[in-house]
């Protein structure tokens, strides 16, 4: 077997120190933040919204969401493909995958490259090989978001600030990593670095050479494909929640209001996208939906639990089934 597909085994899957507390530390942090701006924006207020809600839609919206994770699956399993990483049992790839949701409340959801470190704890596919798939996601969801905005902009001029601002970091960051000597130089840099910064040369190659694998052109046609059908489903989530209430936003609107929130989330280097999201959200379904203030703090909630905080705790249920599969899971923590 040559050193594209490593040998896959259970028994002698190299061990990696994962800080789970710190991981719960995130995710309380996260959550302690996001109540404390429910409390401020008032409880008894929120709850008054909420008499009136039709809450099949939001249990509708959690299954959008779901859709969302399954679609997304398809592209892990399309980059691991590219890869050559075979012998993965489809049970554990698909439960592997959802564990990265685990870190999603992080800065651009760059923590979900905890599913490379499970992955290689479990079948023994070394982590700066995979962790690079985190990046191609990236990409193509970011190309696939700035493609419902223009979908979902469609009959008026606002969107294009948001698609240009979207634009221009995928044509970066492609630019990039096409040019070999620059990735390969800016890689060059990090030896440099003091301490155990400058140890992570020799992995960010490996982590290169997969990473322009996948993002050929070959290779982000059908995953941006994926990404367009995948988020489209959480944008549906937003408009199922507005019709629970009551309000007449149209599918192509909605669609607009949660990418652009979704897309200044992911720009902007906070945990989760918490409180940006939840801003540009709340505040266009306000101006430019002309939906009730209200209504409007009450399907912001509702959506992000349906979609951020629902995707944290499949990832929590999702790792807890792999440690049973694997009981040698992450048993250093």
């Amino acid at each position: 077997m040559n050193t594209d597909s490593p040998a896959l085994t259970t028994g002698n899957a190299p061990k990696s120190a994962v800080p789970l507390r710190r991981i719960l530390v995130v995710l309380i942090v996260g959550m302690a933040l996001y109540f404390g701006y429910a409390m401020w924006q008032g409880l008894e207020k929120l709850r008054a919204g909420l008499e009136h809600f039709h809450w099949i839609a939001f249990a509708a919206a959690c299954a959008l969401a779901f859709g969302n994770y399954v679609l997304r699956f398809f592209k892990w399993e399309f980059y691991l493909a590219r890869l050559e990483i075979r012998g993965v049992n489809k049970l554990d790839s698909f439960l592997i995958f959802l564990s990265g949701f685990v870190l999603t409340v992080s800065p651009g959801k760059v923590g979900e490259v905890f599913k490379s470190v499970v992955l290689e704890e479990t079948y023994g596919v070394p982590a700066p090989k995979t962790a690079p798939i985190v990046v191609a996601e990236r990409v193509t969801d970011l190309i696939g978001v700035i493609v419902l905005i223009l979908i979902g902009s469609l009959g008026f001029s606002g969107g294009i600030v948001p698609v240009a601002i979207g634009s221009t970091l995928v044509i970066v960051l492609l630019a990039v990593i096409s040019s070999r000597k620059l990735s390969m130089g800016l890689i060059a840099l990090t030896r440099r670095l003091p301490g155990r910064l400058g140890t992570f040369g020799p992995k960010l190659e490996v982590a290169y050479g997969s990473l322009s694998v996948l993002v050929t052109f070959r290779n982000l046609v059908a995953p941006t494909l994926m990404s367009i059908g995948a988020w489209s489903l959480e944008c549906m989530a937003l408009w199922v929640i507005l019709w629970g209430f009551g309000e007449p936003v149209s599918a192509p609107l909605a669609t607009f209001f949660y990418a652009t929130s979704t897309l200044m989330g992911a720009v902007i280097p906070v945990p989760g996208g918490l409180g940006v999201t939840e801003a540009a959200l709340r505040s266009q379904m306000i101006e430019i939906g002309k939906v009730s203030p209200d209504v409007s703090t009450d399907a912001m909630y509702l959506v992000r639990f349906a979609t951020l905080w629902f995707a944290v705790l499949v990832g929590f249920v999702a790792l807890a089934a792999l440690k049973r599969r694997h009981p040698n899971l992450l048993k250093g923590n």
